[in-house]
């Protein structure tokens, strides 16, 4: 995905939560002098794979999900998600975060040499500062919502769950499936639950980027429609 199709969403979203977009300008910058490029072959077990797209949602902890984790040819989990799919002794392929909740992870599973995909925004700065110096670097992969500069890329999305989702649709999954996802969760806060919407939305506008069909979204209705096009 190139940045300027990415951008009037990038816009929409900045203004429907006031983000402040120069700090996540600079937050991009800070990051990029900290850490070199990211070698996207160490994910090449994407590519025409089935890659399950964890979440963490309270569903995961249950069997039936844990073992859709499982049959999966590649797993990408999103922040905790990792966590308990690491004591359920189910391999991650990937953890995507912006360091909110788990840092010790982060700094675990890249000296697993497992990739960690690292996002970068406005309010996380301090925390980036102080886990990425502790982390294998050739095993961070930086990210941002803002415009991609040096080593630190933009590959789509919002949350770290469905940003987890762009990122295996860049690396060519054929086949995404959603697994420890709940877009109602009534456990959540109402920031927590605008940014879910969100990423229904994204995922929608994903579903039709890849002409595709993700049971996640199935029964939403109109409730995830976008104006963000094909």
């Amino acid at each position: 995905m190139e940045f300027e199709e990415w951008e009037p969403i990038y816009e929409a979203i900045v203004d429907d939560f006031g983000y402040d977009r120069a700090a996540d300008e600079r937050a991009r910058d800070v990051f990029a002098s900290m850490t070199d490029s990211f070698d996207l072959e160490k994910l090449s077990a994407a590519r025409g794979a089935t890659v399950a797209v964890v979440g963490a949602a309270p569903s995961l902890e249950t069997a039936a999900e844990l073992e859709r984790a499982r049959e999966a040819d590649v797993v990408f989990a999103a922040s905790t998600a990792a966590d308990v799919l690491d004591r359920r002794g189910i391999e991650v392929d990937c953890m995507v975060t912006d360091l909110d909740k788990n840092p010790q992870s982060v700094r675990r599973f890249t000296e697993r040499r497992v990739p960690v995909a690292v996002h970068a925004h406005g309010d996380n700065v301090p925390a980036v500062r102080r886990v990425v110096p502790d982390c294998d670097d050739e095993y961070v992969l930086p990210t941002t919502q803002a415009k991609p500069r040096g080593p630190v890329r933009n590959l789509g999305g919002f949350t770290d769950g469905d940003r987890a989702a762009f990122l295996a649709d860049y690396l060519g999954a054929d086949r995404l499936v959603f697994v420890g996802w709940e877009f109602d969760d009534p456990d959540v806060g109402p920031v927590k639950a605008r940014k879910l919407e969100w990423a229904g939305r994204l995922l929608s506008w994903l579903e039709r980027r890849r002409d595709d069909r993700f049971e996640l979204l199935e029964g939403t209705g109109d409730e995830f429609v976008t104006e963000f096009g094909t």
